[in-house]
């Protein structure tokens, strides 16, 4: 079986690229088609693997300016030849799936949402443009709706992250989907014999994620310490609304950022996601999450056992929350074995299963 492994770019480390290194784990001979590389961000994290990039790579300011080239990316994937593959194995949250594959290619596609700016996060991202903008990037989301929804018929078998992105593939493309969720890298992280005295966020630093909503809970509650990990856009407006109890770390390595988690009184989790890696890993690390009650959130914290939700998506909301949370209330022994079930090790066996077990129908039914 010939698999071709194909990702929206490997230009920064998050979750969804997470993935893309547990397929190529599974799959170690499959090449990596994807949009854009960049190799200082990425690292050695596929240095086995045979990368394969779109015509994007070699315009200038791609890489650093991606998000300008986002009407070229259904192009960009259209333009691979996946005629030599049995399987193509995708990973979507942009435009991933618009690749083309003949009659004989079964297509299996791992949806981390779709796609979020032109569907369920629209008026979110529409109110970052100004009134000049408007008219121009509503055509261009209805465009990328078009084509989106065009290019959902290409898959032949959808693997959803969640159950909410599960009910959003129906939603938005009427096709159904099996669940398997993200995986959580287990064993970078460990329960600490001592914890701190703060309370932790790790994010990019972009407005869906709401880190502004745990930085002004935390400049009313002068007597709590917050830790902020992570770089974005958002940093210097998040600064300016800042109390002097809100430290912005920035970028953490990962042996770093496995000590945070294990020695904060609880992990904040403000935004809604469509699944959630950081509140596996948060609880990996044996601590309790603090989340908003919407989302994948609800699927991974265990309501009074691995943590408490919040339910409005306001500073004041959280804040009360925090003042009523005992961290010591939690059983980190617990917490971890409740992130165990989400572990890679299980992400694998159930990701390798259910391809091969495609294929062999897809082939079967292929049969001239």
């Amino acid at each position: 079986m010939k698999v071709a492994l194909v990702h929206e770019f490997l230009i920064t480390w998050g979750g969804s690229d997470l993935v893309v290194q547990k397929f190529h784990e599974i799959f170690p001979d499959a090449p990596i088609f994807t949009a854009l590389f960049d190799k200082n961000q990425i690292g050695d994290r596929f240095k086995n693997a045979e990368i394969v990039t779109s015509f994007l790579q070699k315009l200038p300011f791609s890489i650093k300016k991606h998000r300008f080239f986002m009407p070229l990316f259904p192009m960009a994937f259209e333009s691979f030849d996946m005629r030599d593959y049995d399987v193509v194995l995708s990973s979507h949250h942009c435009s991933a799936k618009s690749v083309i594959t003949p009659a004989g290619t079964c297509h299996v596609c791992f949806v981390h949402s779709p796609m979020r700016y032109a569907w369920d996060f629209f008026p979110e991202y529409m109110a970052e443009f100004g009134r000049l903008m408007q008219i121009p990037m509503r055509l261009l989301f209805h465009y990328m709706r078009m084509h989106d929804v065009a290019a959902a018929s290409r898959v032949d078998y959808y693997i959803a992250n969640s159950e909410n992105v599960r009910k959003r593939i129906m939603k938005h493309y009427r096709r159904d989907s099996v669940v398997i969720n993200s995986p959580v890298q287990a064993s970078r992280f460990h329960i600490s014999k001592s914890v701190g005295d703060y309370y932790l966020v790790v994010s990019r630093l972009v407005p869906y994620k709401r880190v502004d909503i745990a930085v002004e809970a935390f400049s009313r509650l002068k007597n709590e310490k917050l830790l902020v990990v992570g770089n974005g856009p958002e940093m210097n407006r998040l600064k300016k609304i800042a109390g002097t109890n809100v430290e912005f770390v920035g970028f953490a390595p990962d042996e770093q950022l496995a000590e945070y988690y294990s020695k904060c009184k609880a992990f904040l989790f403000p935004g809604e996601e469509d699944f959630g890696i950081t509140p596996l890993e948060a609880m990996a690390s044996g601590r309790p999450v603090v989340a908003y009650s919407a989302g994948g959130a609800l699927e991974t914290v265990s309501d009074g056992i691995t943590g408490v939700f919040f339910d409005h998506q306001h500073p004041e909301s959280l804040s009360k929350a925090i003042s009523k949370f005992d961290p010591d209330s939690f059983d980190p022994e617990k917490i971890r074995a409740h992130a165990e079930t989400f572990d890679e090790s299980v992400y694998k066996r159930k990701i390798k299963e259910f391809v091969d077990s495609k294929h062999a129908e897809w082939r079967d039914g292929c049969v001239l």
